[in-house]
This record gives C-alpha cells, structure tokens and sequence, in this order.
C-alpha cells in the first residue's frame, strides 16, 4: 500500500474514535521510552559514576584532568583539589574538573616504535 490510500482512509474516518486516536499516539509514546532508555538513563549511570570517583578521591592518587593535564593530588578539600603537575609546581582545581582517577600503580602504556 501507498501512503496516499492510507491518509485517505484516514480522513474518510472523521476524526475517528478514541481507540484510533490511542494507536496513532501509540508511536510518539514508544519513542520517548526508547530515548530515555538509550540516552537518558545511560547518561544518569555515568553521572552517578563520575560523583562517586570524585567523592573517593585521596591523597597520592593520580588524576586526568578535563585538559588532559595528568597529576598527582596532593591536597583534598570540600570544592577543590591540590595538584601536582610537577616537580614542585602545585595548581588548584576544583573537583569537578576531575575527568579520571587512576589507581596509584597503574602502569603507563608503552611507546612503541613503528619499526
């Protein structure tokens, strides 16, 4: 069928009761489900995630910052965080800016020559 039959039969209905009224909103309502389940929900588990890492963050860890700026925190407060990006060079950041928290003897990847 043709989508012209179709719209034809649905002007012809006049209107039409509240049962064909239901099944044409039908769709709209399926596709508000389907979106907070592929990108509200997703995005919420993340959040809470991201709160709980901050919330467990201490002395000596290392972090990634939202520059890309890797550390060593050195201080923790309530809002903010002391940390070290050099040898003797200490910079403030506020704990949201924390992107990563990694563990402490995490090893580095290696660089590998393309030989």
């Amino acid at each position: 069928m043709t989508v012209t039959p179709i719209l034809a039969q649905l002007a012809g209905a006049g209107g039409g009761d509240m049962q064909s009224q239901l099944i044409s909103f039908l769709p709209l309502v399926g596709l508000v489900v389907l979106f907070y389940f592929l990108m509200i929900r997703p995005q919420q588990q993340r959040m809470k995630q991201h709160a709980s890492m901050i919330a467990a963050v201490k002395r000596n860890d290392t972090v990634v910052l939202n520059s890309g700026v890797i550390g060593k925190v050195v201080r923790v407060e309530d809002k903010e965080v002391g940390v070290e990006i050099a040898q003797g060079v200490t910079v403030k950041v506020v704990k949201s800016m924390i992107s990563d928290v990694r563990a402490r003897g995490e090893p580095a990847p290696a660089n590998d020559s393309k030989a």
